[in-house]
């Protein structure tokens, strides 16, 4: 299979020099491990590379879950030309060749060009366009991967050529067989080193690696490594040895991608939910993988006001109070102030009336007529505004016996319309009594005028 065109990036032969997770990736189809969802008899991708009819696609999924492995696969039992180049050290001038190269195996060996672009979410619009013309006549194949939404990060009309496969992240049973595989393999893994490592270790790496193949057999390079040294004849990873190469976990978490999104989402709605745990265990996630704290301290401000609102107006004073304690005493002891905050946040009742509220009145705001407010709640400070009526007929709430008088303060062309409509929850049903009281009042008062 012809590599030419940037042959330093295809996968060198294998061989104990490199890295174990680049000597077991998979050869073919049949030898990947996991994605059942478009692999196998009968499924999508494995049926459109049987037919060599491959469309143009995006692989879309977290690290590890095998996109470069399934494009090299891809490209083992294909009749095309392949080529595989990075979005990180390439540029439109690296395209261009790639696509004057398709162009003369299309034209002397009527092949088609399948195009690997690793990372594709880091080529801006301009080089993201490059492809457009040569997907579309089918000179090129282009099989982009990426780890980022490509909602965000794949221009529209792109997208709009190629298919979408999500890769999901690997399970902990299919680690586990890829770390055996690799203990297993004589030719290309461990397996004439003859390193013992019992099943429930290698679960313990496969959940150290959070669906990461690449991750995990990192680890049990590392560990196999420290096994060798302890005992090079018979070889064993232990406990210990485990415990010392997995010396820091990589959390899934991109403080600016998916994963930001998807995990700030999943606290605010576990806390709408009343649902404490699920609450803190999502606070934890995003804290211990590094986000910034004071950002999920403005999320909390956000939620007091907008979820919970009236129905417990101390979740508003609790949210505050926890933003400034963080920003006193920092980490990690301010962890505790948000882990207290986002507690009282989840079991507090929950109205979200004051946001429906400013909705209404947002939504008034922008499609009635901006009218003046009446006259009679206007300042008159002076006597040109005195003589035009400024301030005539006001009507002094404080002399009133109630407090209340029959006096409208909305503008002409709104009147009677009703923005806040409280809740019978927690304290806003003393403010729903509240403003019932106010309303038969002030119906009776001007009933009496």
């Amino acid at each position: 299979m012809s590599r030419d065109l940037f042959s330093a990036q295809a996968p060198p032969p294998s061989g104990r020099g490199q890295p174990l997770a680049d000597r077991m990736r998979p050869r073919t189809l049949d030898e990947v491990v996991g994605q059942e969802h478009l692999l196998g008899p009968g499924r999508f991708l494995t049926e459109a590379v049987l037919a060599d009819r491959l469309p143009s696609l995006i692989l879309w999924g977290p690290p590890g879950v095998g996109k470069t492995t399934l494009a090299h696969a891809i490209a083992a039992e294909s009749r095309a030309h392949f080529v595989s180049i990075s979005a990180v050290l390439s540029g439109v001038k690296e395209v261009k060749k790639v696509i004057d190269e398709a162009r003369f195996h299309r034209r002397t060996a009527d092949r088609p060009t399948i195009l690997f672009v690793d990372e594709i979410h880091r080529f801006n619009k301009a080089q993201q366009d490059a492809f457009l013309p040569h997907v579309e006549d089918g000179t090129l194949v282009l099989v982009g991967a990426t780890t980022e939404n490509p909602s965000f990060e794949v221009i529209s009309p792109l997208l709009s050529r190629t298919r979408v496969l999500v890769l999901h992240a690997l399970s902990e049973d299919e680690v586990v067989r890829i770390l055996r595989r690799a203990l297993d393999d004589k030719e290309r893994g461990l397996g004439r080193d003859g390193i013992a490592a019992d099943e429930e270790l290698l679960a313990g790496i496969a959940r150290f690696a959070n669906g990461d193949a690449r991750t995990a057999l990192n680890a049990l390079e590392v560990a196999a490594d420290l096994a060798m040294r302890n005992n090079p004849s018979t070889p064993v990873i232990s406990e210990a040895i485990l415990q010392e190469s997995l010396q820091h976990r990589s959390l899934l978490y991109d403080k600016s991608g998916e994963e930001h999104y998807n995990l700030i989402s999943a606290l605010h709605k576990s806390l709408r939910n009343s649902d404490a745990d699920a609450a803190l265990y999502w606070l934890a996630r995003m804290l211990e993988a590094g986000e910034d704290a004071l950002y999920i301290a403005r999320r909390l401000v956000r939620f007091a006001s907008e979820d919970v609102g009236l129905a417990d107006p101390q979740a508003l004073r609790i949210a505050l109070d926890a933003m400034g304690a963080f920003h006193f005493i920092g980490l990690p002891e301010g962890k505790l102030a948000l882990a207290q905050a986002t507690v009282y946040l989840a079991v507090a009742p929950k109205s979200n009336a004051l946001y429906a509220a400013y909705g209404r009145v947002a939504e008034d705001v922008a499609r009635t007529r901006n009218e003046p407010p009446p006259l009679w709640i206007r300042n008159a400070p002076t006597r040109l505004m005195k003589e035009l009526g400024y301030g005539e007929g006001y009507e002094y709430a404080h002399s009133d016996e109630d407090g209340i008088t029959a006096m409208e303060c909305l503008p002409e062309n709104l009147r009677g319309r009703t923005y806040y409509r409280p809740t019978d929850r927690g304290v806003e049903r003393r403010v729903a009594e509240r403003l019932r009281e106010i309303q038969r009042l002030r119906a009776s008062k001007r009933g009496k005028s």
